[in-house]
């Protein structure tokens, strides 16, 4: 089984620190590159809690549903921390 699992759709989430970046790379990769994903959110600059989308995200990944998952948020060790609470999920920075 390979980490990444290009063939199924990826899981993209983060923060209202990440909400600007992560708007700009959900637009490239559908608009430009045509890939198929699901934005978990946040979707405006509104603060929120981070564990509220990396949880969410790192589900979709584990349950297969999902090849594999993009988290961003101000310095990225929460978003990870949250992820790499989950037993088949590992997120780096």
């Amino acid at each position: 089984m390979s980490l990444l699992d290009l063939s199924k759709p990826l899981a993209i989430g983060g923060d209202h620190a990440g909400f600007e970046y992560k708007t700009q790379l959900v637009n490239y990769l559908r608009d430009i590159k045509g890939v198929a994903l699901r934005d978990f959110g946040t979707y405006s600059a509104d603060s929120v809690d981070y564990p509220d989308f990396a949880h969410p995200v790192a589900n979709a990944v584990e349950s297969g549903e999902y090849g594999f998952g993009i988290l961003i948020c101000g310095s990225a060790n929460g978003v990870a921390i949250s992820a790499n609470k989950h037993p088949k999920i590992r997120a780096a920075l």
